[in-house]
């Protein structure tokens, strides 16, 4: 089945830090550019960054640049974000997604919330 799975969301403080996953299966994972996209409450979708098949290239939104790192396993078929120095503002549902061809494929999301 080809899918992706978000996990590692959660409540946190500002300042505060969570690594997110996202699980593929279905495809050959270690070949396409990754991304993740996140939808604050009440907004548009934003992209925040993306890795390339070899980790060799990676890019930030300027929000999260600095602060955001974008990584992948491709032995495990995962991709990563680690957040640090978080913010209110980070609120959102975070999504991984990848083209597939003419699909774009989408995980469930997770729910991150900054917040004192």
């Amino acid at each position: 089945q080809v899918q992706l799975v978000e996990s590692g969301g959660g409540l946190v403080q500002p300042g505060g830090s969570l690594r997110l996953s996202c699980a593929a299966s279905g495809f050959t994972f270690s070949t396409y550019w990754m991304n993740w996209v996140r939808q604050a409450p009440g907004k548009g979708l934003e992209w925040v960054s993306d890795i390339n098949s070899g980790s060799t290239t990676t890019d930030y939104a300027d929000s999260v640049k600095g602060r955001f790192t974008i990584s992948r396993d491709n032995a495990k078929n995962t991709l990563y974000l680690q957040m640090n120095s978080l913010k209110p503002e980070d609120t959102a549902v975070y999504y991984c997604n990848v083209v597939l061809g003419i699909r774009l494929l989408w995980g469930q999301g997770t729910q991150v919330t900054v917040s004192s």
